[in-house]
């Protein structure tokens, strides 16, 4: 069994300038800096993923244009994807801050891993989609398992917008568990994907949770511990990767559901004690979607320091954690809330 140790936070100062959400990256690594929890990381920085490593998963067609688009300075790439000058370079980054990730922990030179990296999820092997260019979590799973050979590999995806290129690439794949717990409805507009188990070799291994809007604390958790943590058990897996999108916080402009930081906290400890029981604590987190600067920031920092054990001299001050606590929805809504989630239980 690998030794592993610690956690490596892997980040590049270019990304900090890049896309919608980057003013949360910026924020997230001050409010890092400022506990005292970047301190107790292993920082690490990672190369652009290279062509070989994009073309395993984008088709060869997508990628000219998107490369051609932005050297003539950027423009609107796919459905809501438009991006500035250097977007191709940066997106290469964000791919490649992922693949090291990965690549860190199945080494066994970092017992877990978090990627601090633009969005992703959303991006289709042929097409952007919602800010998202290029698929980060696909590019560092196939780059690494050709280089470490087949392995089981589970992907949770806690975002409130569905993980749709995520699923795509692995739809009809038997080795990748994709579970994507969504806003029912939310994005891509109109979308659940209850009844999507995947195709072929993949049936069954494609799990989607879409909760009703208005979800809070409660209700995310009961999810995990009856469906996610349930899914991950049967499928074994040798790693545990995280979309770790923060759009179900709150005050998100682009969703509507009732989370905080403690609501990430406690379910970034649950996929920490799955990953120990079944993976030798192989896990890495991979940030994606989350524009609410006033509170995501918030909700990744508990997430890290669930993911790093990290012990701090002193407790964070979220502004936004009482108010949001108090507003968590009444018992009788949670047990509706929980109901529709067994209901969802019984159909995977």
């Amino acid at each position: 069994m690998t030794t592993r140790r610690g956690t490596a936070f892997f980040h590049d100062e270019r990304s900090l300038q890049d896309g919608d959400e980057a003013g949360v990256r910026r924020r997230l690594l001050a409010l890092m800096a400022q506990s005292g929890l970047m301190q107790q990381l292993a920082l690490r920085g990672a190369a652009p993923a290279s062509e070989v490593d994009l073309r395993r998963v984008h088709d060869g067609d997508y990628l000219a244009s998107f490369k051609a688009l932005s050297d003539h300075g950027g423009g609107e790439l796919g459905d809501c994807a438009p991006f500035g000058p250097g977007g191709y370079e940066l997106a290469r980054l964000s791919a490649g801050l992922a693949l090291q990730a990965v690549d860190e922990v199945l080494s066994g030179r970092s017992r877990n891993a978090y990627a601090l990296t633009r969005p992703g999820h959303h991006c289709l092997p042929e097409l952007a989609m919602g800010g998202c260019l290029l698929a980060n979590i696909p590019i560092a799973i196939e780059a690494v398992l050709a280089k470490h050979g087949p392995r089981r590999v589970a992907v949770v995806d806690w975002d409130a917008h569905h993980g749709n290129g995520t699923q795509a690439v692995y739809y009809r794949r038997s080795d990748v568990l994709t579970i994507s717990l969504h806003q029912d409805r939310g994005f891509p507009a109109g979308y659940g994907g209850l009844r999507d188990r995947g195709e072929g070799a993949g049936r069954g291994f494609n799990l989607n949770i879409p909760m009703p809007p208005g979800s809070g604390h409660e209700a995310y958790l009961h999810a995990m511990e009856r469906i996610v943590a349930p899914a991950v058990e049967r499928f074994e897996p040798a790693l545990i990767v995280v979309a770790a999108g923060y759009g179900a916080n709150a005050v998100e402009p682009l969703a509507r559901m009732l989370l905080h930081a403690d609501s990430f906290r406690a379910m970034t400890a649950r996929l920490v004690a799955l990953a120990e029981r079944h993976c030798d604590g192989a896990l890495v987190m991979v940030h994606e979607g989350g524009a609410a600067e006033s509170c995501v920031p918030q909700c990744a920092h508990a997430a890290i320091e669930a993911l790093s054990g990290a012990m701090l001299a002193a407790a964070i001050d979220d502004p936004l954690l009482a108010l949001i606590d108090a507003q968590q929805p009444g018992a009788r809504l949670v047990e509706f809330q929980k109901s529709c989630i067994e209901a969802m239980r019984e159909e995977t």
